[in-house]
């Protein structure tokens, strides 16, 4: 790599003048999620119903006890054979801050359209321990806008990240979504993200962020080309 060279008194300079904005940029952050935490919420008034390894559950028991929820939208349709490289990155990283996260009031849950039977072999092998359900057969994807149906992938367009789009060939893409559950037991549908909205989760990220080479995916047919499910990097 081609990088200018100085001494460590001007490499100094320059790391304080950089250190500014990067406290700007931190008060930024923390403005931001405190407007995400005002946004006003939306009651659930639909009974969702999910497959998991202990039977039926329902949206409010997937909180298993906490007032809070996020739900990842994993892409992983019925008859895929393995799950989305790029969702597999992301969940890569939820089973350490499990721990942390139950014990600060929040329950994570991961939620596929596939039926149980064709998520749990694939969760096996990438040997995941976070709660992994199926949405097969009710509306929740589509009510929060990550899967698609033929007729809406007919129509050629859909609507993804709070915008009209191409439709996915795919009929699924990834997402966020955060409910509360307050103490009457009414839920209330608080935030959801899109796109890039979830690459907060990607620690991988941050730590590319920090070296020389950065991210590195400039020359990519798409940014996340390179990413592996975890234990295919030796192919």
């Amino acid at each position: 790599m081609q990088h200018q060279i100085v001494s460590r008194d001007e490499w100094l300079a320059a790391r304080t003048r950089f250190l500014a904005k990067e406290k700007e940029f931190t008060r930024l952050r923390d403005q931001l999620s405190a407007e995400r935490r005002a946004l006003p919420w939306v009651k659930v008034e639909k009974a969702y119903v999910f497959d998991t390894p202990e039977g039926k559950r329902s949206l409010a028991e997937l909180f298993a006890g906490r007032s809070q929820l996020i739900v990842y939208h994993f892409m992983f349709g019925p008859g895929w054979r393995e799950g989305c490289k790029g969702c597999s990155f992301l969940v890569d990283h939820l089973d350490g801050a499990r721990p942390h996260l139950e014990n600060h009031d929040v329950m994570v849950a991961v939620v596929s359209r596939a039926p149980l039977a064709e998520l749990l072999p694939f969760k096996a092998r990438m040997g995941w321990r976070f709660p992994w359900v199926s949405s097969h057969g009710s509306d929740f994807n589509s009510d929060y806008h990550v899967s698609f149906t033929a007729a809406d992938l007919a129509q050629g367009a859909t609507v993804y990240n709070y915008q009209v789009r191409d439709a996915q060939a795919e009929g699924e893409a990834p997402g966020i979504s955060v409910f509360y559950k307050d103490d009457a037991g009414d839920i209330f549908h608080t935030y959801s993200a899109y796109a890039r909205g979830g690459e907060p989760l990607i620690g991988t990220y941050n730590y590319l962020d920090l070296v020389p080479k950065g991210r590195n995916e400039g020359g990519l047919e798409f940014p996340m080309a390179w990413v592996r499910h975890h234990d295919r990097y030796g192919d």
